[in-house]
């Protein structure tokens, strides 16, 4: 081994013991003779054992470590240390500006075991309230997160939206009488993708000049260009563009978009005919039209021949904001600047809810501050009418299944969203017993994000969704889909399944900021693929029905 690769397996072992809370004064040692080693002129495997210990810092003990790198490049101490630390803390350590003791801190504190975490973490505004921390840290934690994320394969809906609106603005400002359009995974609004895909017709824009333009662009580099111009956009984002004549662009699109399942379970399509729109496709299959984002290969065929397909929600049919959070707990604006951002946005009541008690790394509120919240919204409902405010709470649920707070003040909402935040590492058993329990409280009105996943970084705790969904109907609890990107839980694979058992969905922002409010789009789009439609949405209601709903509930 080489005296840099000793010298960083020996800083490696001291920060994993400070990540421990091991001997500080060790720790520092290893750090230092780590310094000491990487600055040697001389390797370390040619040096006699009196030359080793007379560099600075290297000790009897650290030669003995030396040895064992240079014949088994591993250190056994080091071994058992990497045993025990969740995979996630390690690819922590790779962010700039967070040291072993901070992450250790985040780790127990926040109970974040990986960089996907801890992103969600930053994004509400938590990282600022631990000791040593601050707003310039956490900043510069989502920088750093942002650029590892890079290296990922796959990325959220959310980002493959902003690539597609920049070329297809890039595209269409050049090519003013060309058609362009996303296709494949992000026109059936997955909401993970591998790719982006457009499709252009290729009489109004020469495939050369497509390339040309492309080029031109900073953020894209060319791959190849041979039956699809292939390439990256700003070095992480997969994109492939087709470029067909316009008697196939119809014809070409519906492929493109479509699944594979579902192209599998159709006839052999009309290839020698020219269609003027995918509804004539359907059409000629004697079926309902079936959305890009239904074509999944799972029902919609049987359905579409059945004529059964729902009319699918849209962003314009959510009629009030559920789940906020504001500067009571660990969102970033007040509770007026929120429900005045919504009436600016046409909605008519916004339902708060910020963290309960037990939630201490999003500051949850205590009884007395509820209590002061609640007058507060009194008076913003009387300045506001007749926009709404409801007062609501995301309770935690304990790791007994409870809810967070005495039925007292419990029964001082108007409802009660019930989420796992805490203790996620569950068996299925052990997991389905504290969900049950808390869907089963009178006082639950809506199941929060019920799996507690965070896509590309967390798996969520092990449920059985059918019994989950059956407790949610018996109970008249609601269930959310959280709509911000990084969750969208309840997956929407779930939703027929909830629809036939007549649980309502919410579509729900989860926003701890103004801008947050719009991630209800990404819900939307999820909860499409779902077949939600907007009489099945909770939000769909308007000011008095949902109300009434909650008042109904309550009693």
């Amino acid at each position: 081994m080489t005296n840099e690769e000793i010298a960083e397996q020996i800083k490696y072992l001291g920060k994993l013991m400070d990540l421990h809370d091991e001997n500080p004064f060790k720790s520092k040692a290893f750090a230092a003779a780590s310094f000491q080693i990487d600055k040697c002129k001389t390797e370390l495997e040619e040096m006699s054992d009196d030359a080793i210990v007379r560099i600075p810092s290297v000790g009897k003990s650290m030669l003995n470590i030396i040895h064992e790198l240079i014949e088994t490049e591993t250190i056994e101490e080091l071994e058992v240390l990497l045993e025990k630390t969740p995979k996630g803390l390690l690819e922590m350590m790779q962010i700039k500006g967070l040291g072993p003791k901070k992450i250790r801190t985040i780790w127990k504190e926040l109970e974040i075991e990986s960089v996907g975490e801890l992103l969600y973490a930053c994004n509400e505004n938590r990282l600022v309230e631990l000791k040593g921390f601050g707003d310039k840290t956490q900043h510069e934690v989502i920088k750093q997160i942002q650029f590892i994320n890079q290296s990922q394969h796959k990325f959220f809906y959310s980002e493959g939206l902003i690539v597609v609106e920049e070329l297809l603005n890039l595209l269409q400002t050049k090519f003013s009488e060309a058609q362009f359009d996303c296709s494949g995974e992000i026109r059936r609004k997955e909401i993970v993708l591998d790719k982006i895909e457009l499709i252009g017709i290729l009489d109004f824009a020469d495939k050369n000049e497509v390339i040309e333009l492309l080029k031109s662009n900073l953020h894209f580099k060319l791959e190849r260009d041979d039956e699809s111009i292939i390439g990256k956009f700003a070095e992480r984002f997969p994109v492939e563009i087709f470029l067909v004549k316009k008697e196939d662009y119809v014809l070409q699109q519906f492929h493109k978009t479509s699944s594979k399942k579902h192209l599998e379970q159709l006839p052999k399509v009309y290839e020698s005919k020219i269609y003027l729109s995918e509804k004539d496709i359907y059409a000629d299959y004697q079926m309902q039209f079936i959305e890009p984002e239904l074509r999944n290969g799972l029902q919609e065929i049987e359905l579409a021949k059945q004529n059964k397909l729902p009319i699918l929600i849209e962003e314009k049919d959510i009629k009030g904001v559920i789940h906020c959070h504001s500067k009571y707990s660990d969102g970033k604006t007040t509770i007026k600047e929120m429900a005045e951002y919504c009436i600016q946005q046409g909605f008519e009541y916004l339902c708060m809810s910020d963290h309960s008690q037990s939630a201490t790394y999003a500051d949850g509120i205590k009884p007395d501050k509820i209590y002061q919240q609640h007058d507060e919204i009194d008076g913003l409902n009387k300045k506001l009418f007749p926009f709404k405010i409801f007062k609501g709470i995301e309770s935690d649920i304990l790791y007994n299944g409870d809810l967070d707070y005495e039925n007292e003040v419990l029964s001082s909402f108007d409802f009660v969203i019930a989420s796992v935040h805490s203790v996620l590492k569950m068996s299925e058993e052990t997991a389905m017993k504290r969900v049950l329990k808390a869907i089963e409280n009178p006082y639950t009105t809506i199941l929060g994000h019920p799996t507690g996943r965070l896509l590309l970084s967390r798996e969520g705790y092990p449920l059985d969704h059918k019994k989950i969904i059956d407790a949610c109907a018996a109970n008249n609890v609601v269930i959310e889909l959280n709509a911000n990107p990084h969750r969208l839980d309840i997956d929407w694979q779930w939703i027929p399944y909830a629809l036939k058992k007549n649980v309502l969905i919410s579509v729900n922002p989860d926003a701890h900021n103004l801008q947050g409010i719009h991630d209800i789009k990404y819900g939307i789009a999820a909860s499409r693929k779902g077949m939600l439609s907007a009489s099945k949405c909770l939000n769909n209601m308007d000011v008095r029905q949902i109300e009434k709903y909650f008042s109904e509930k309550r009693k």
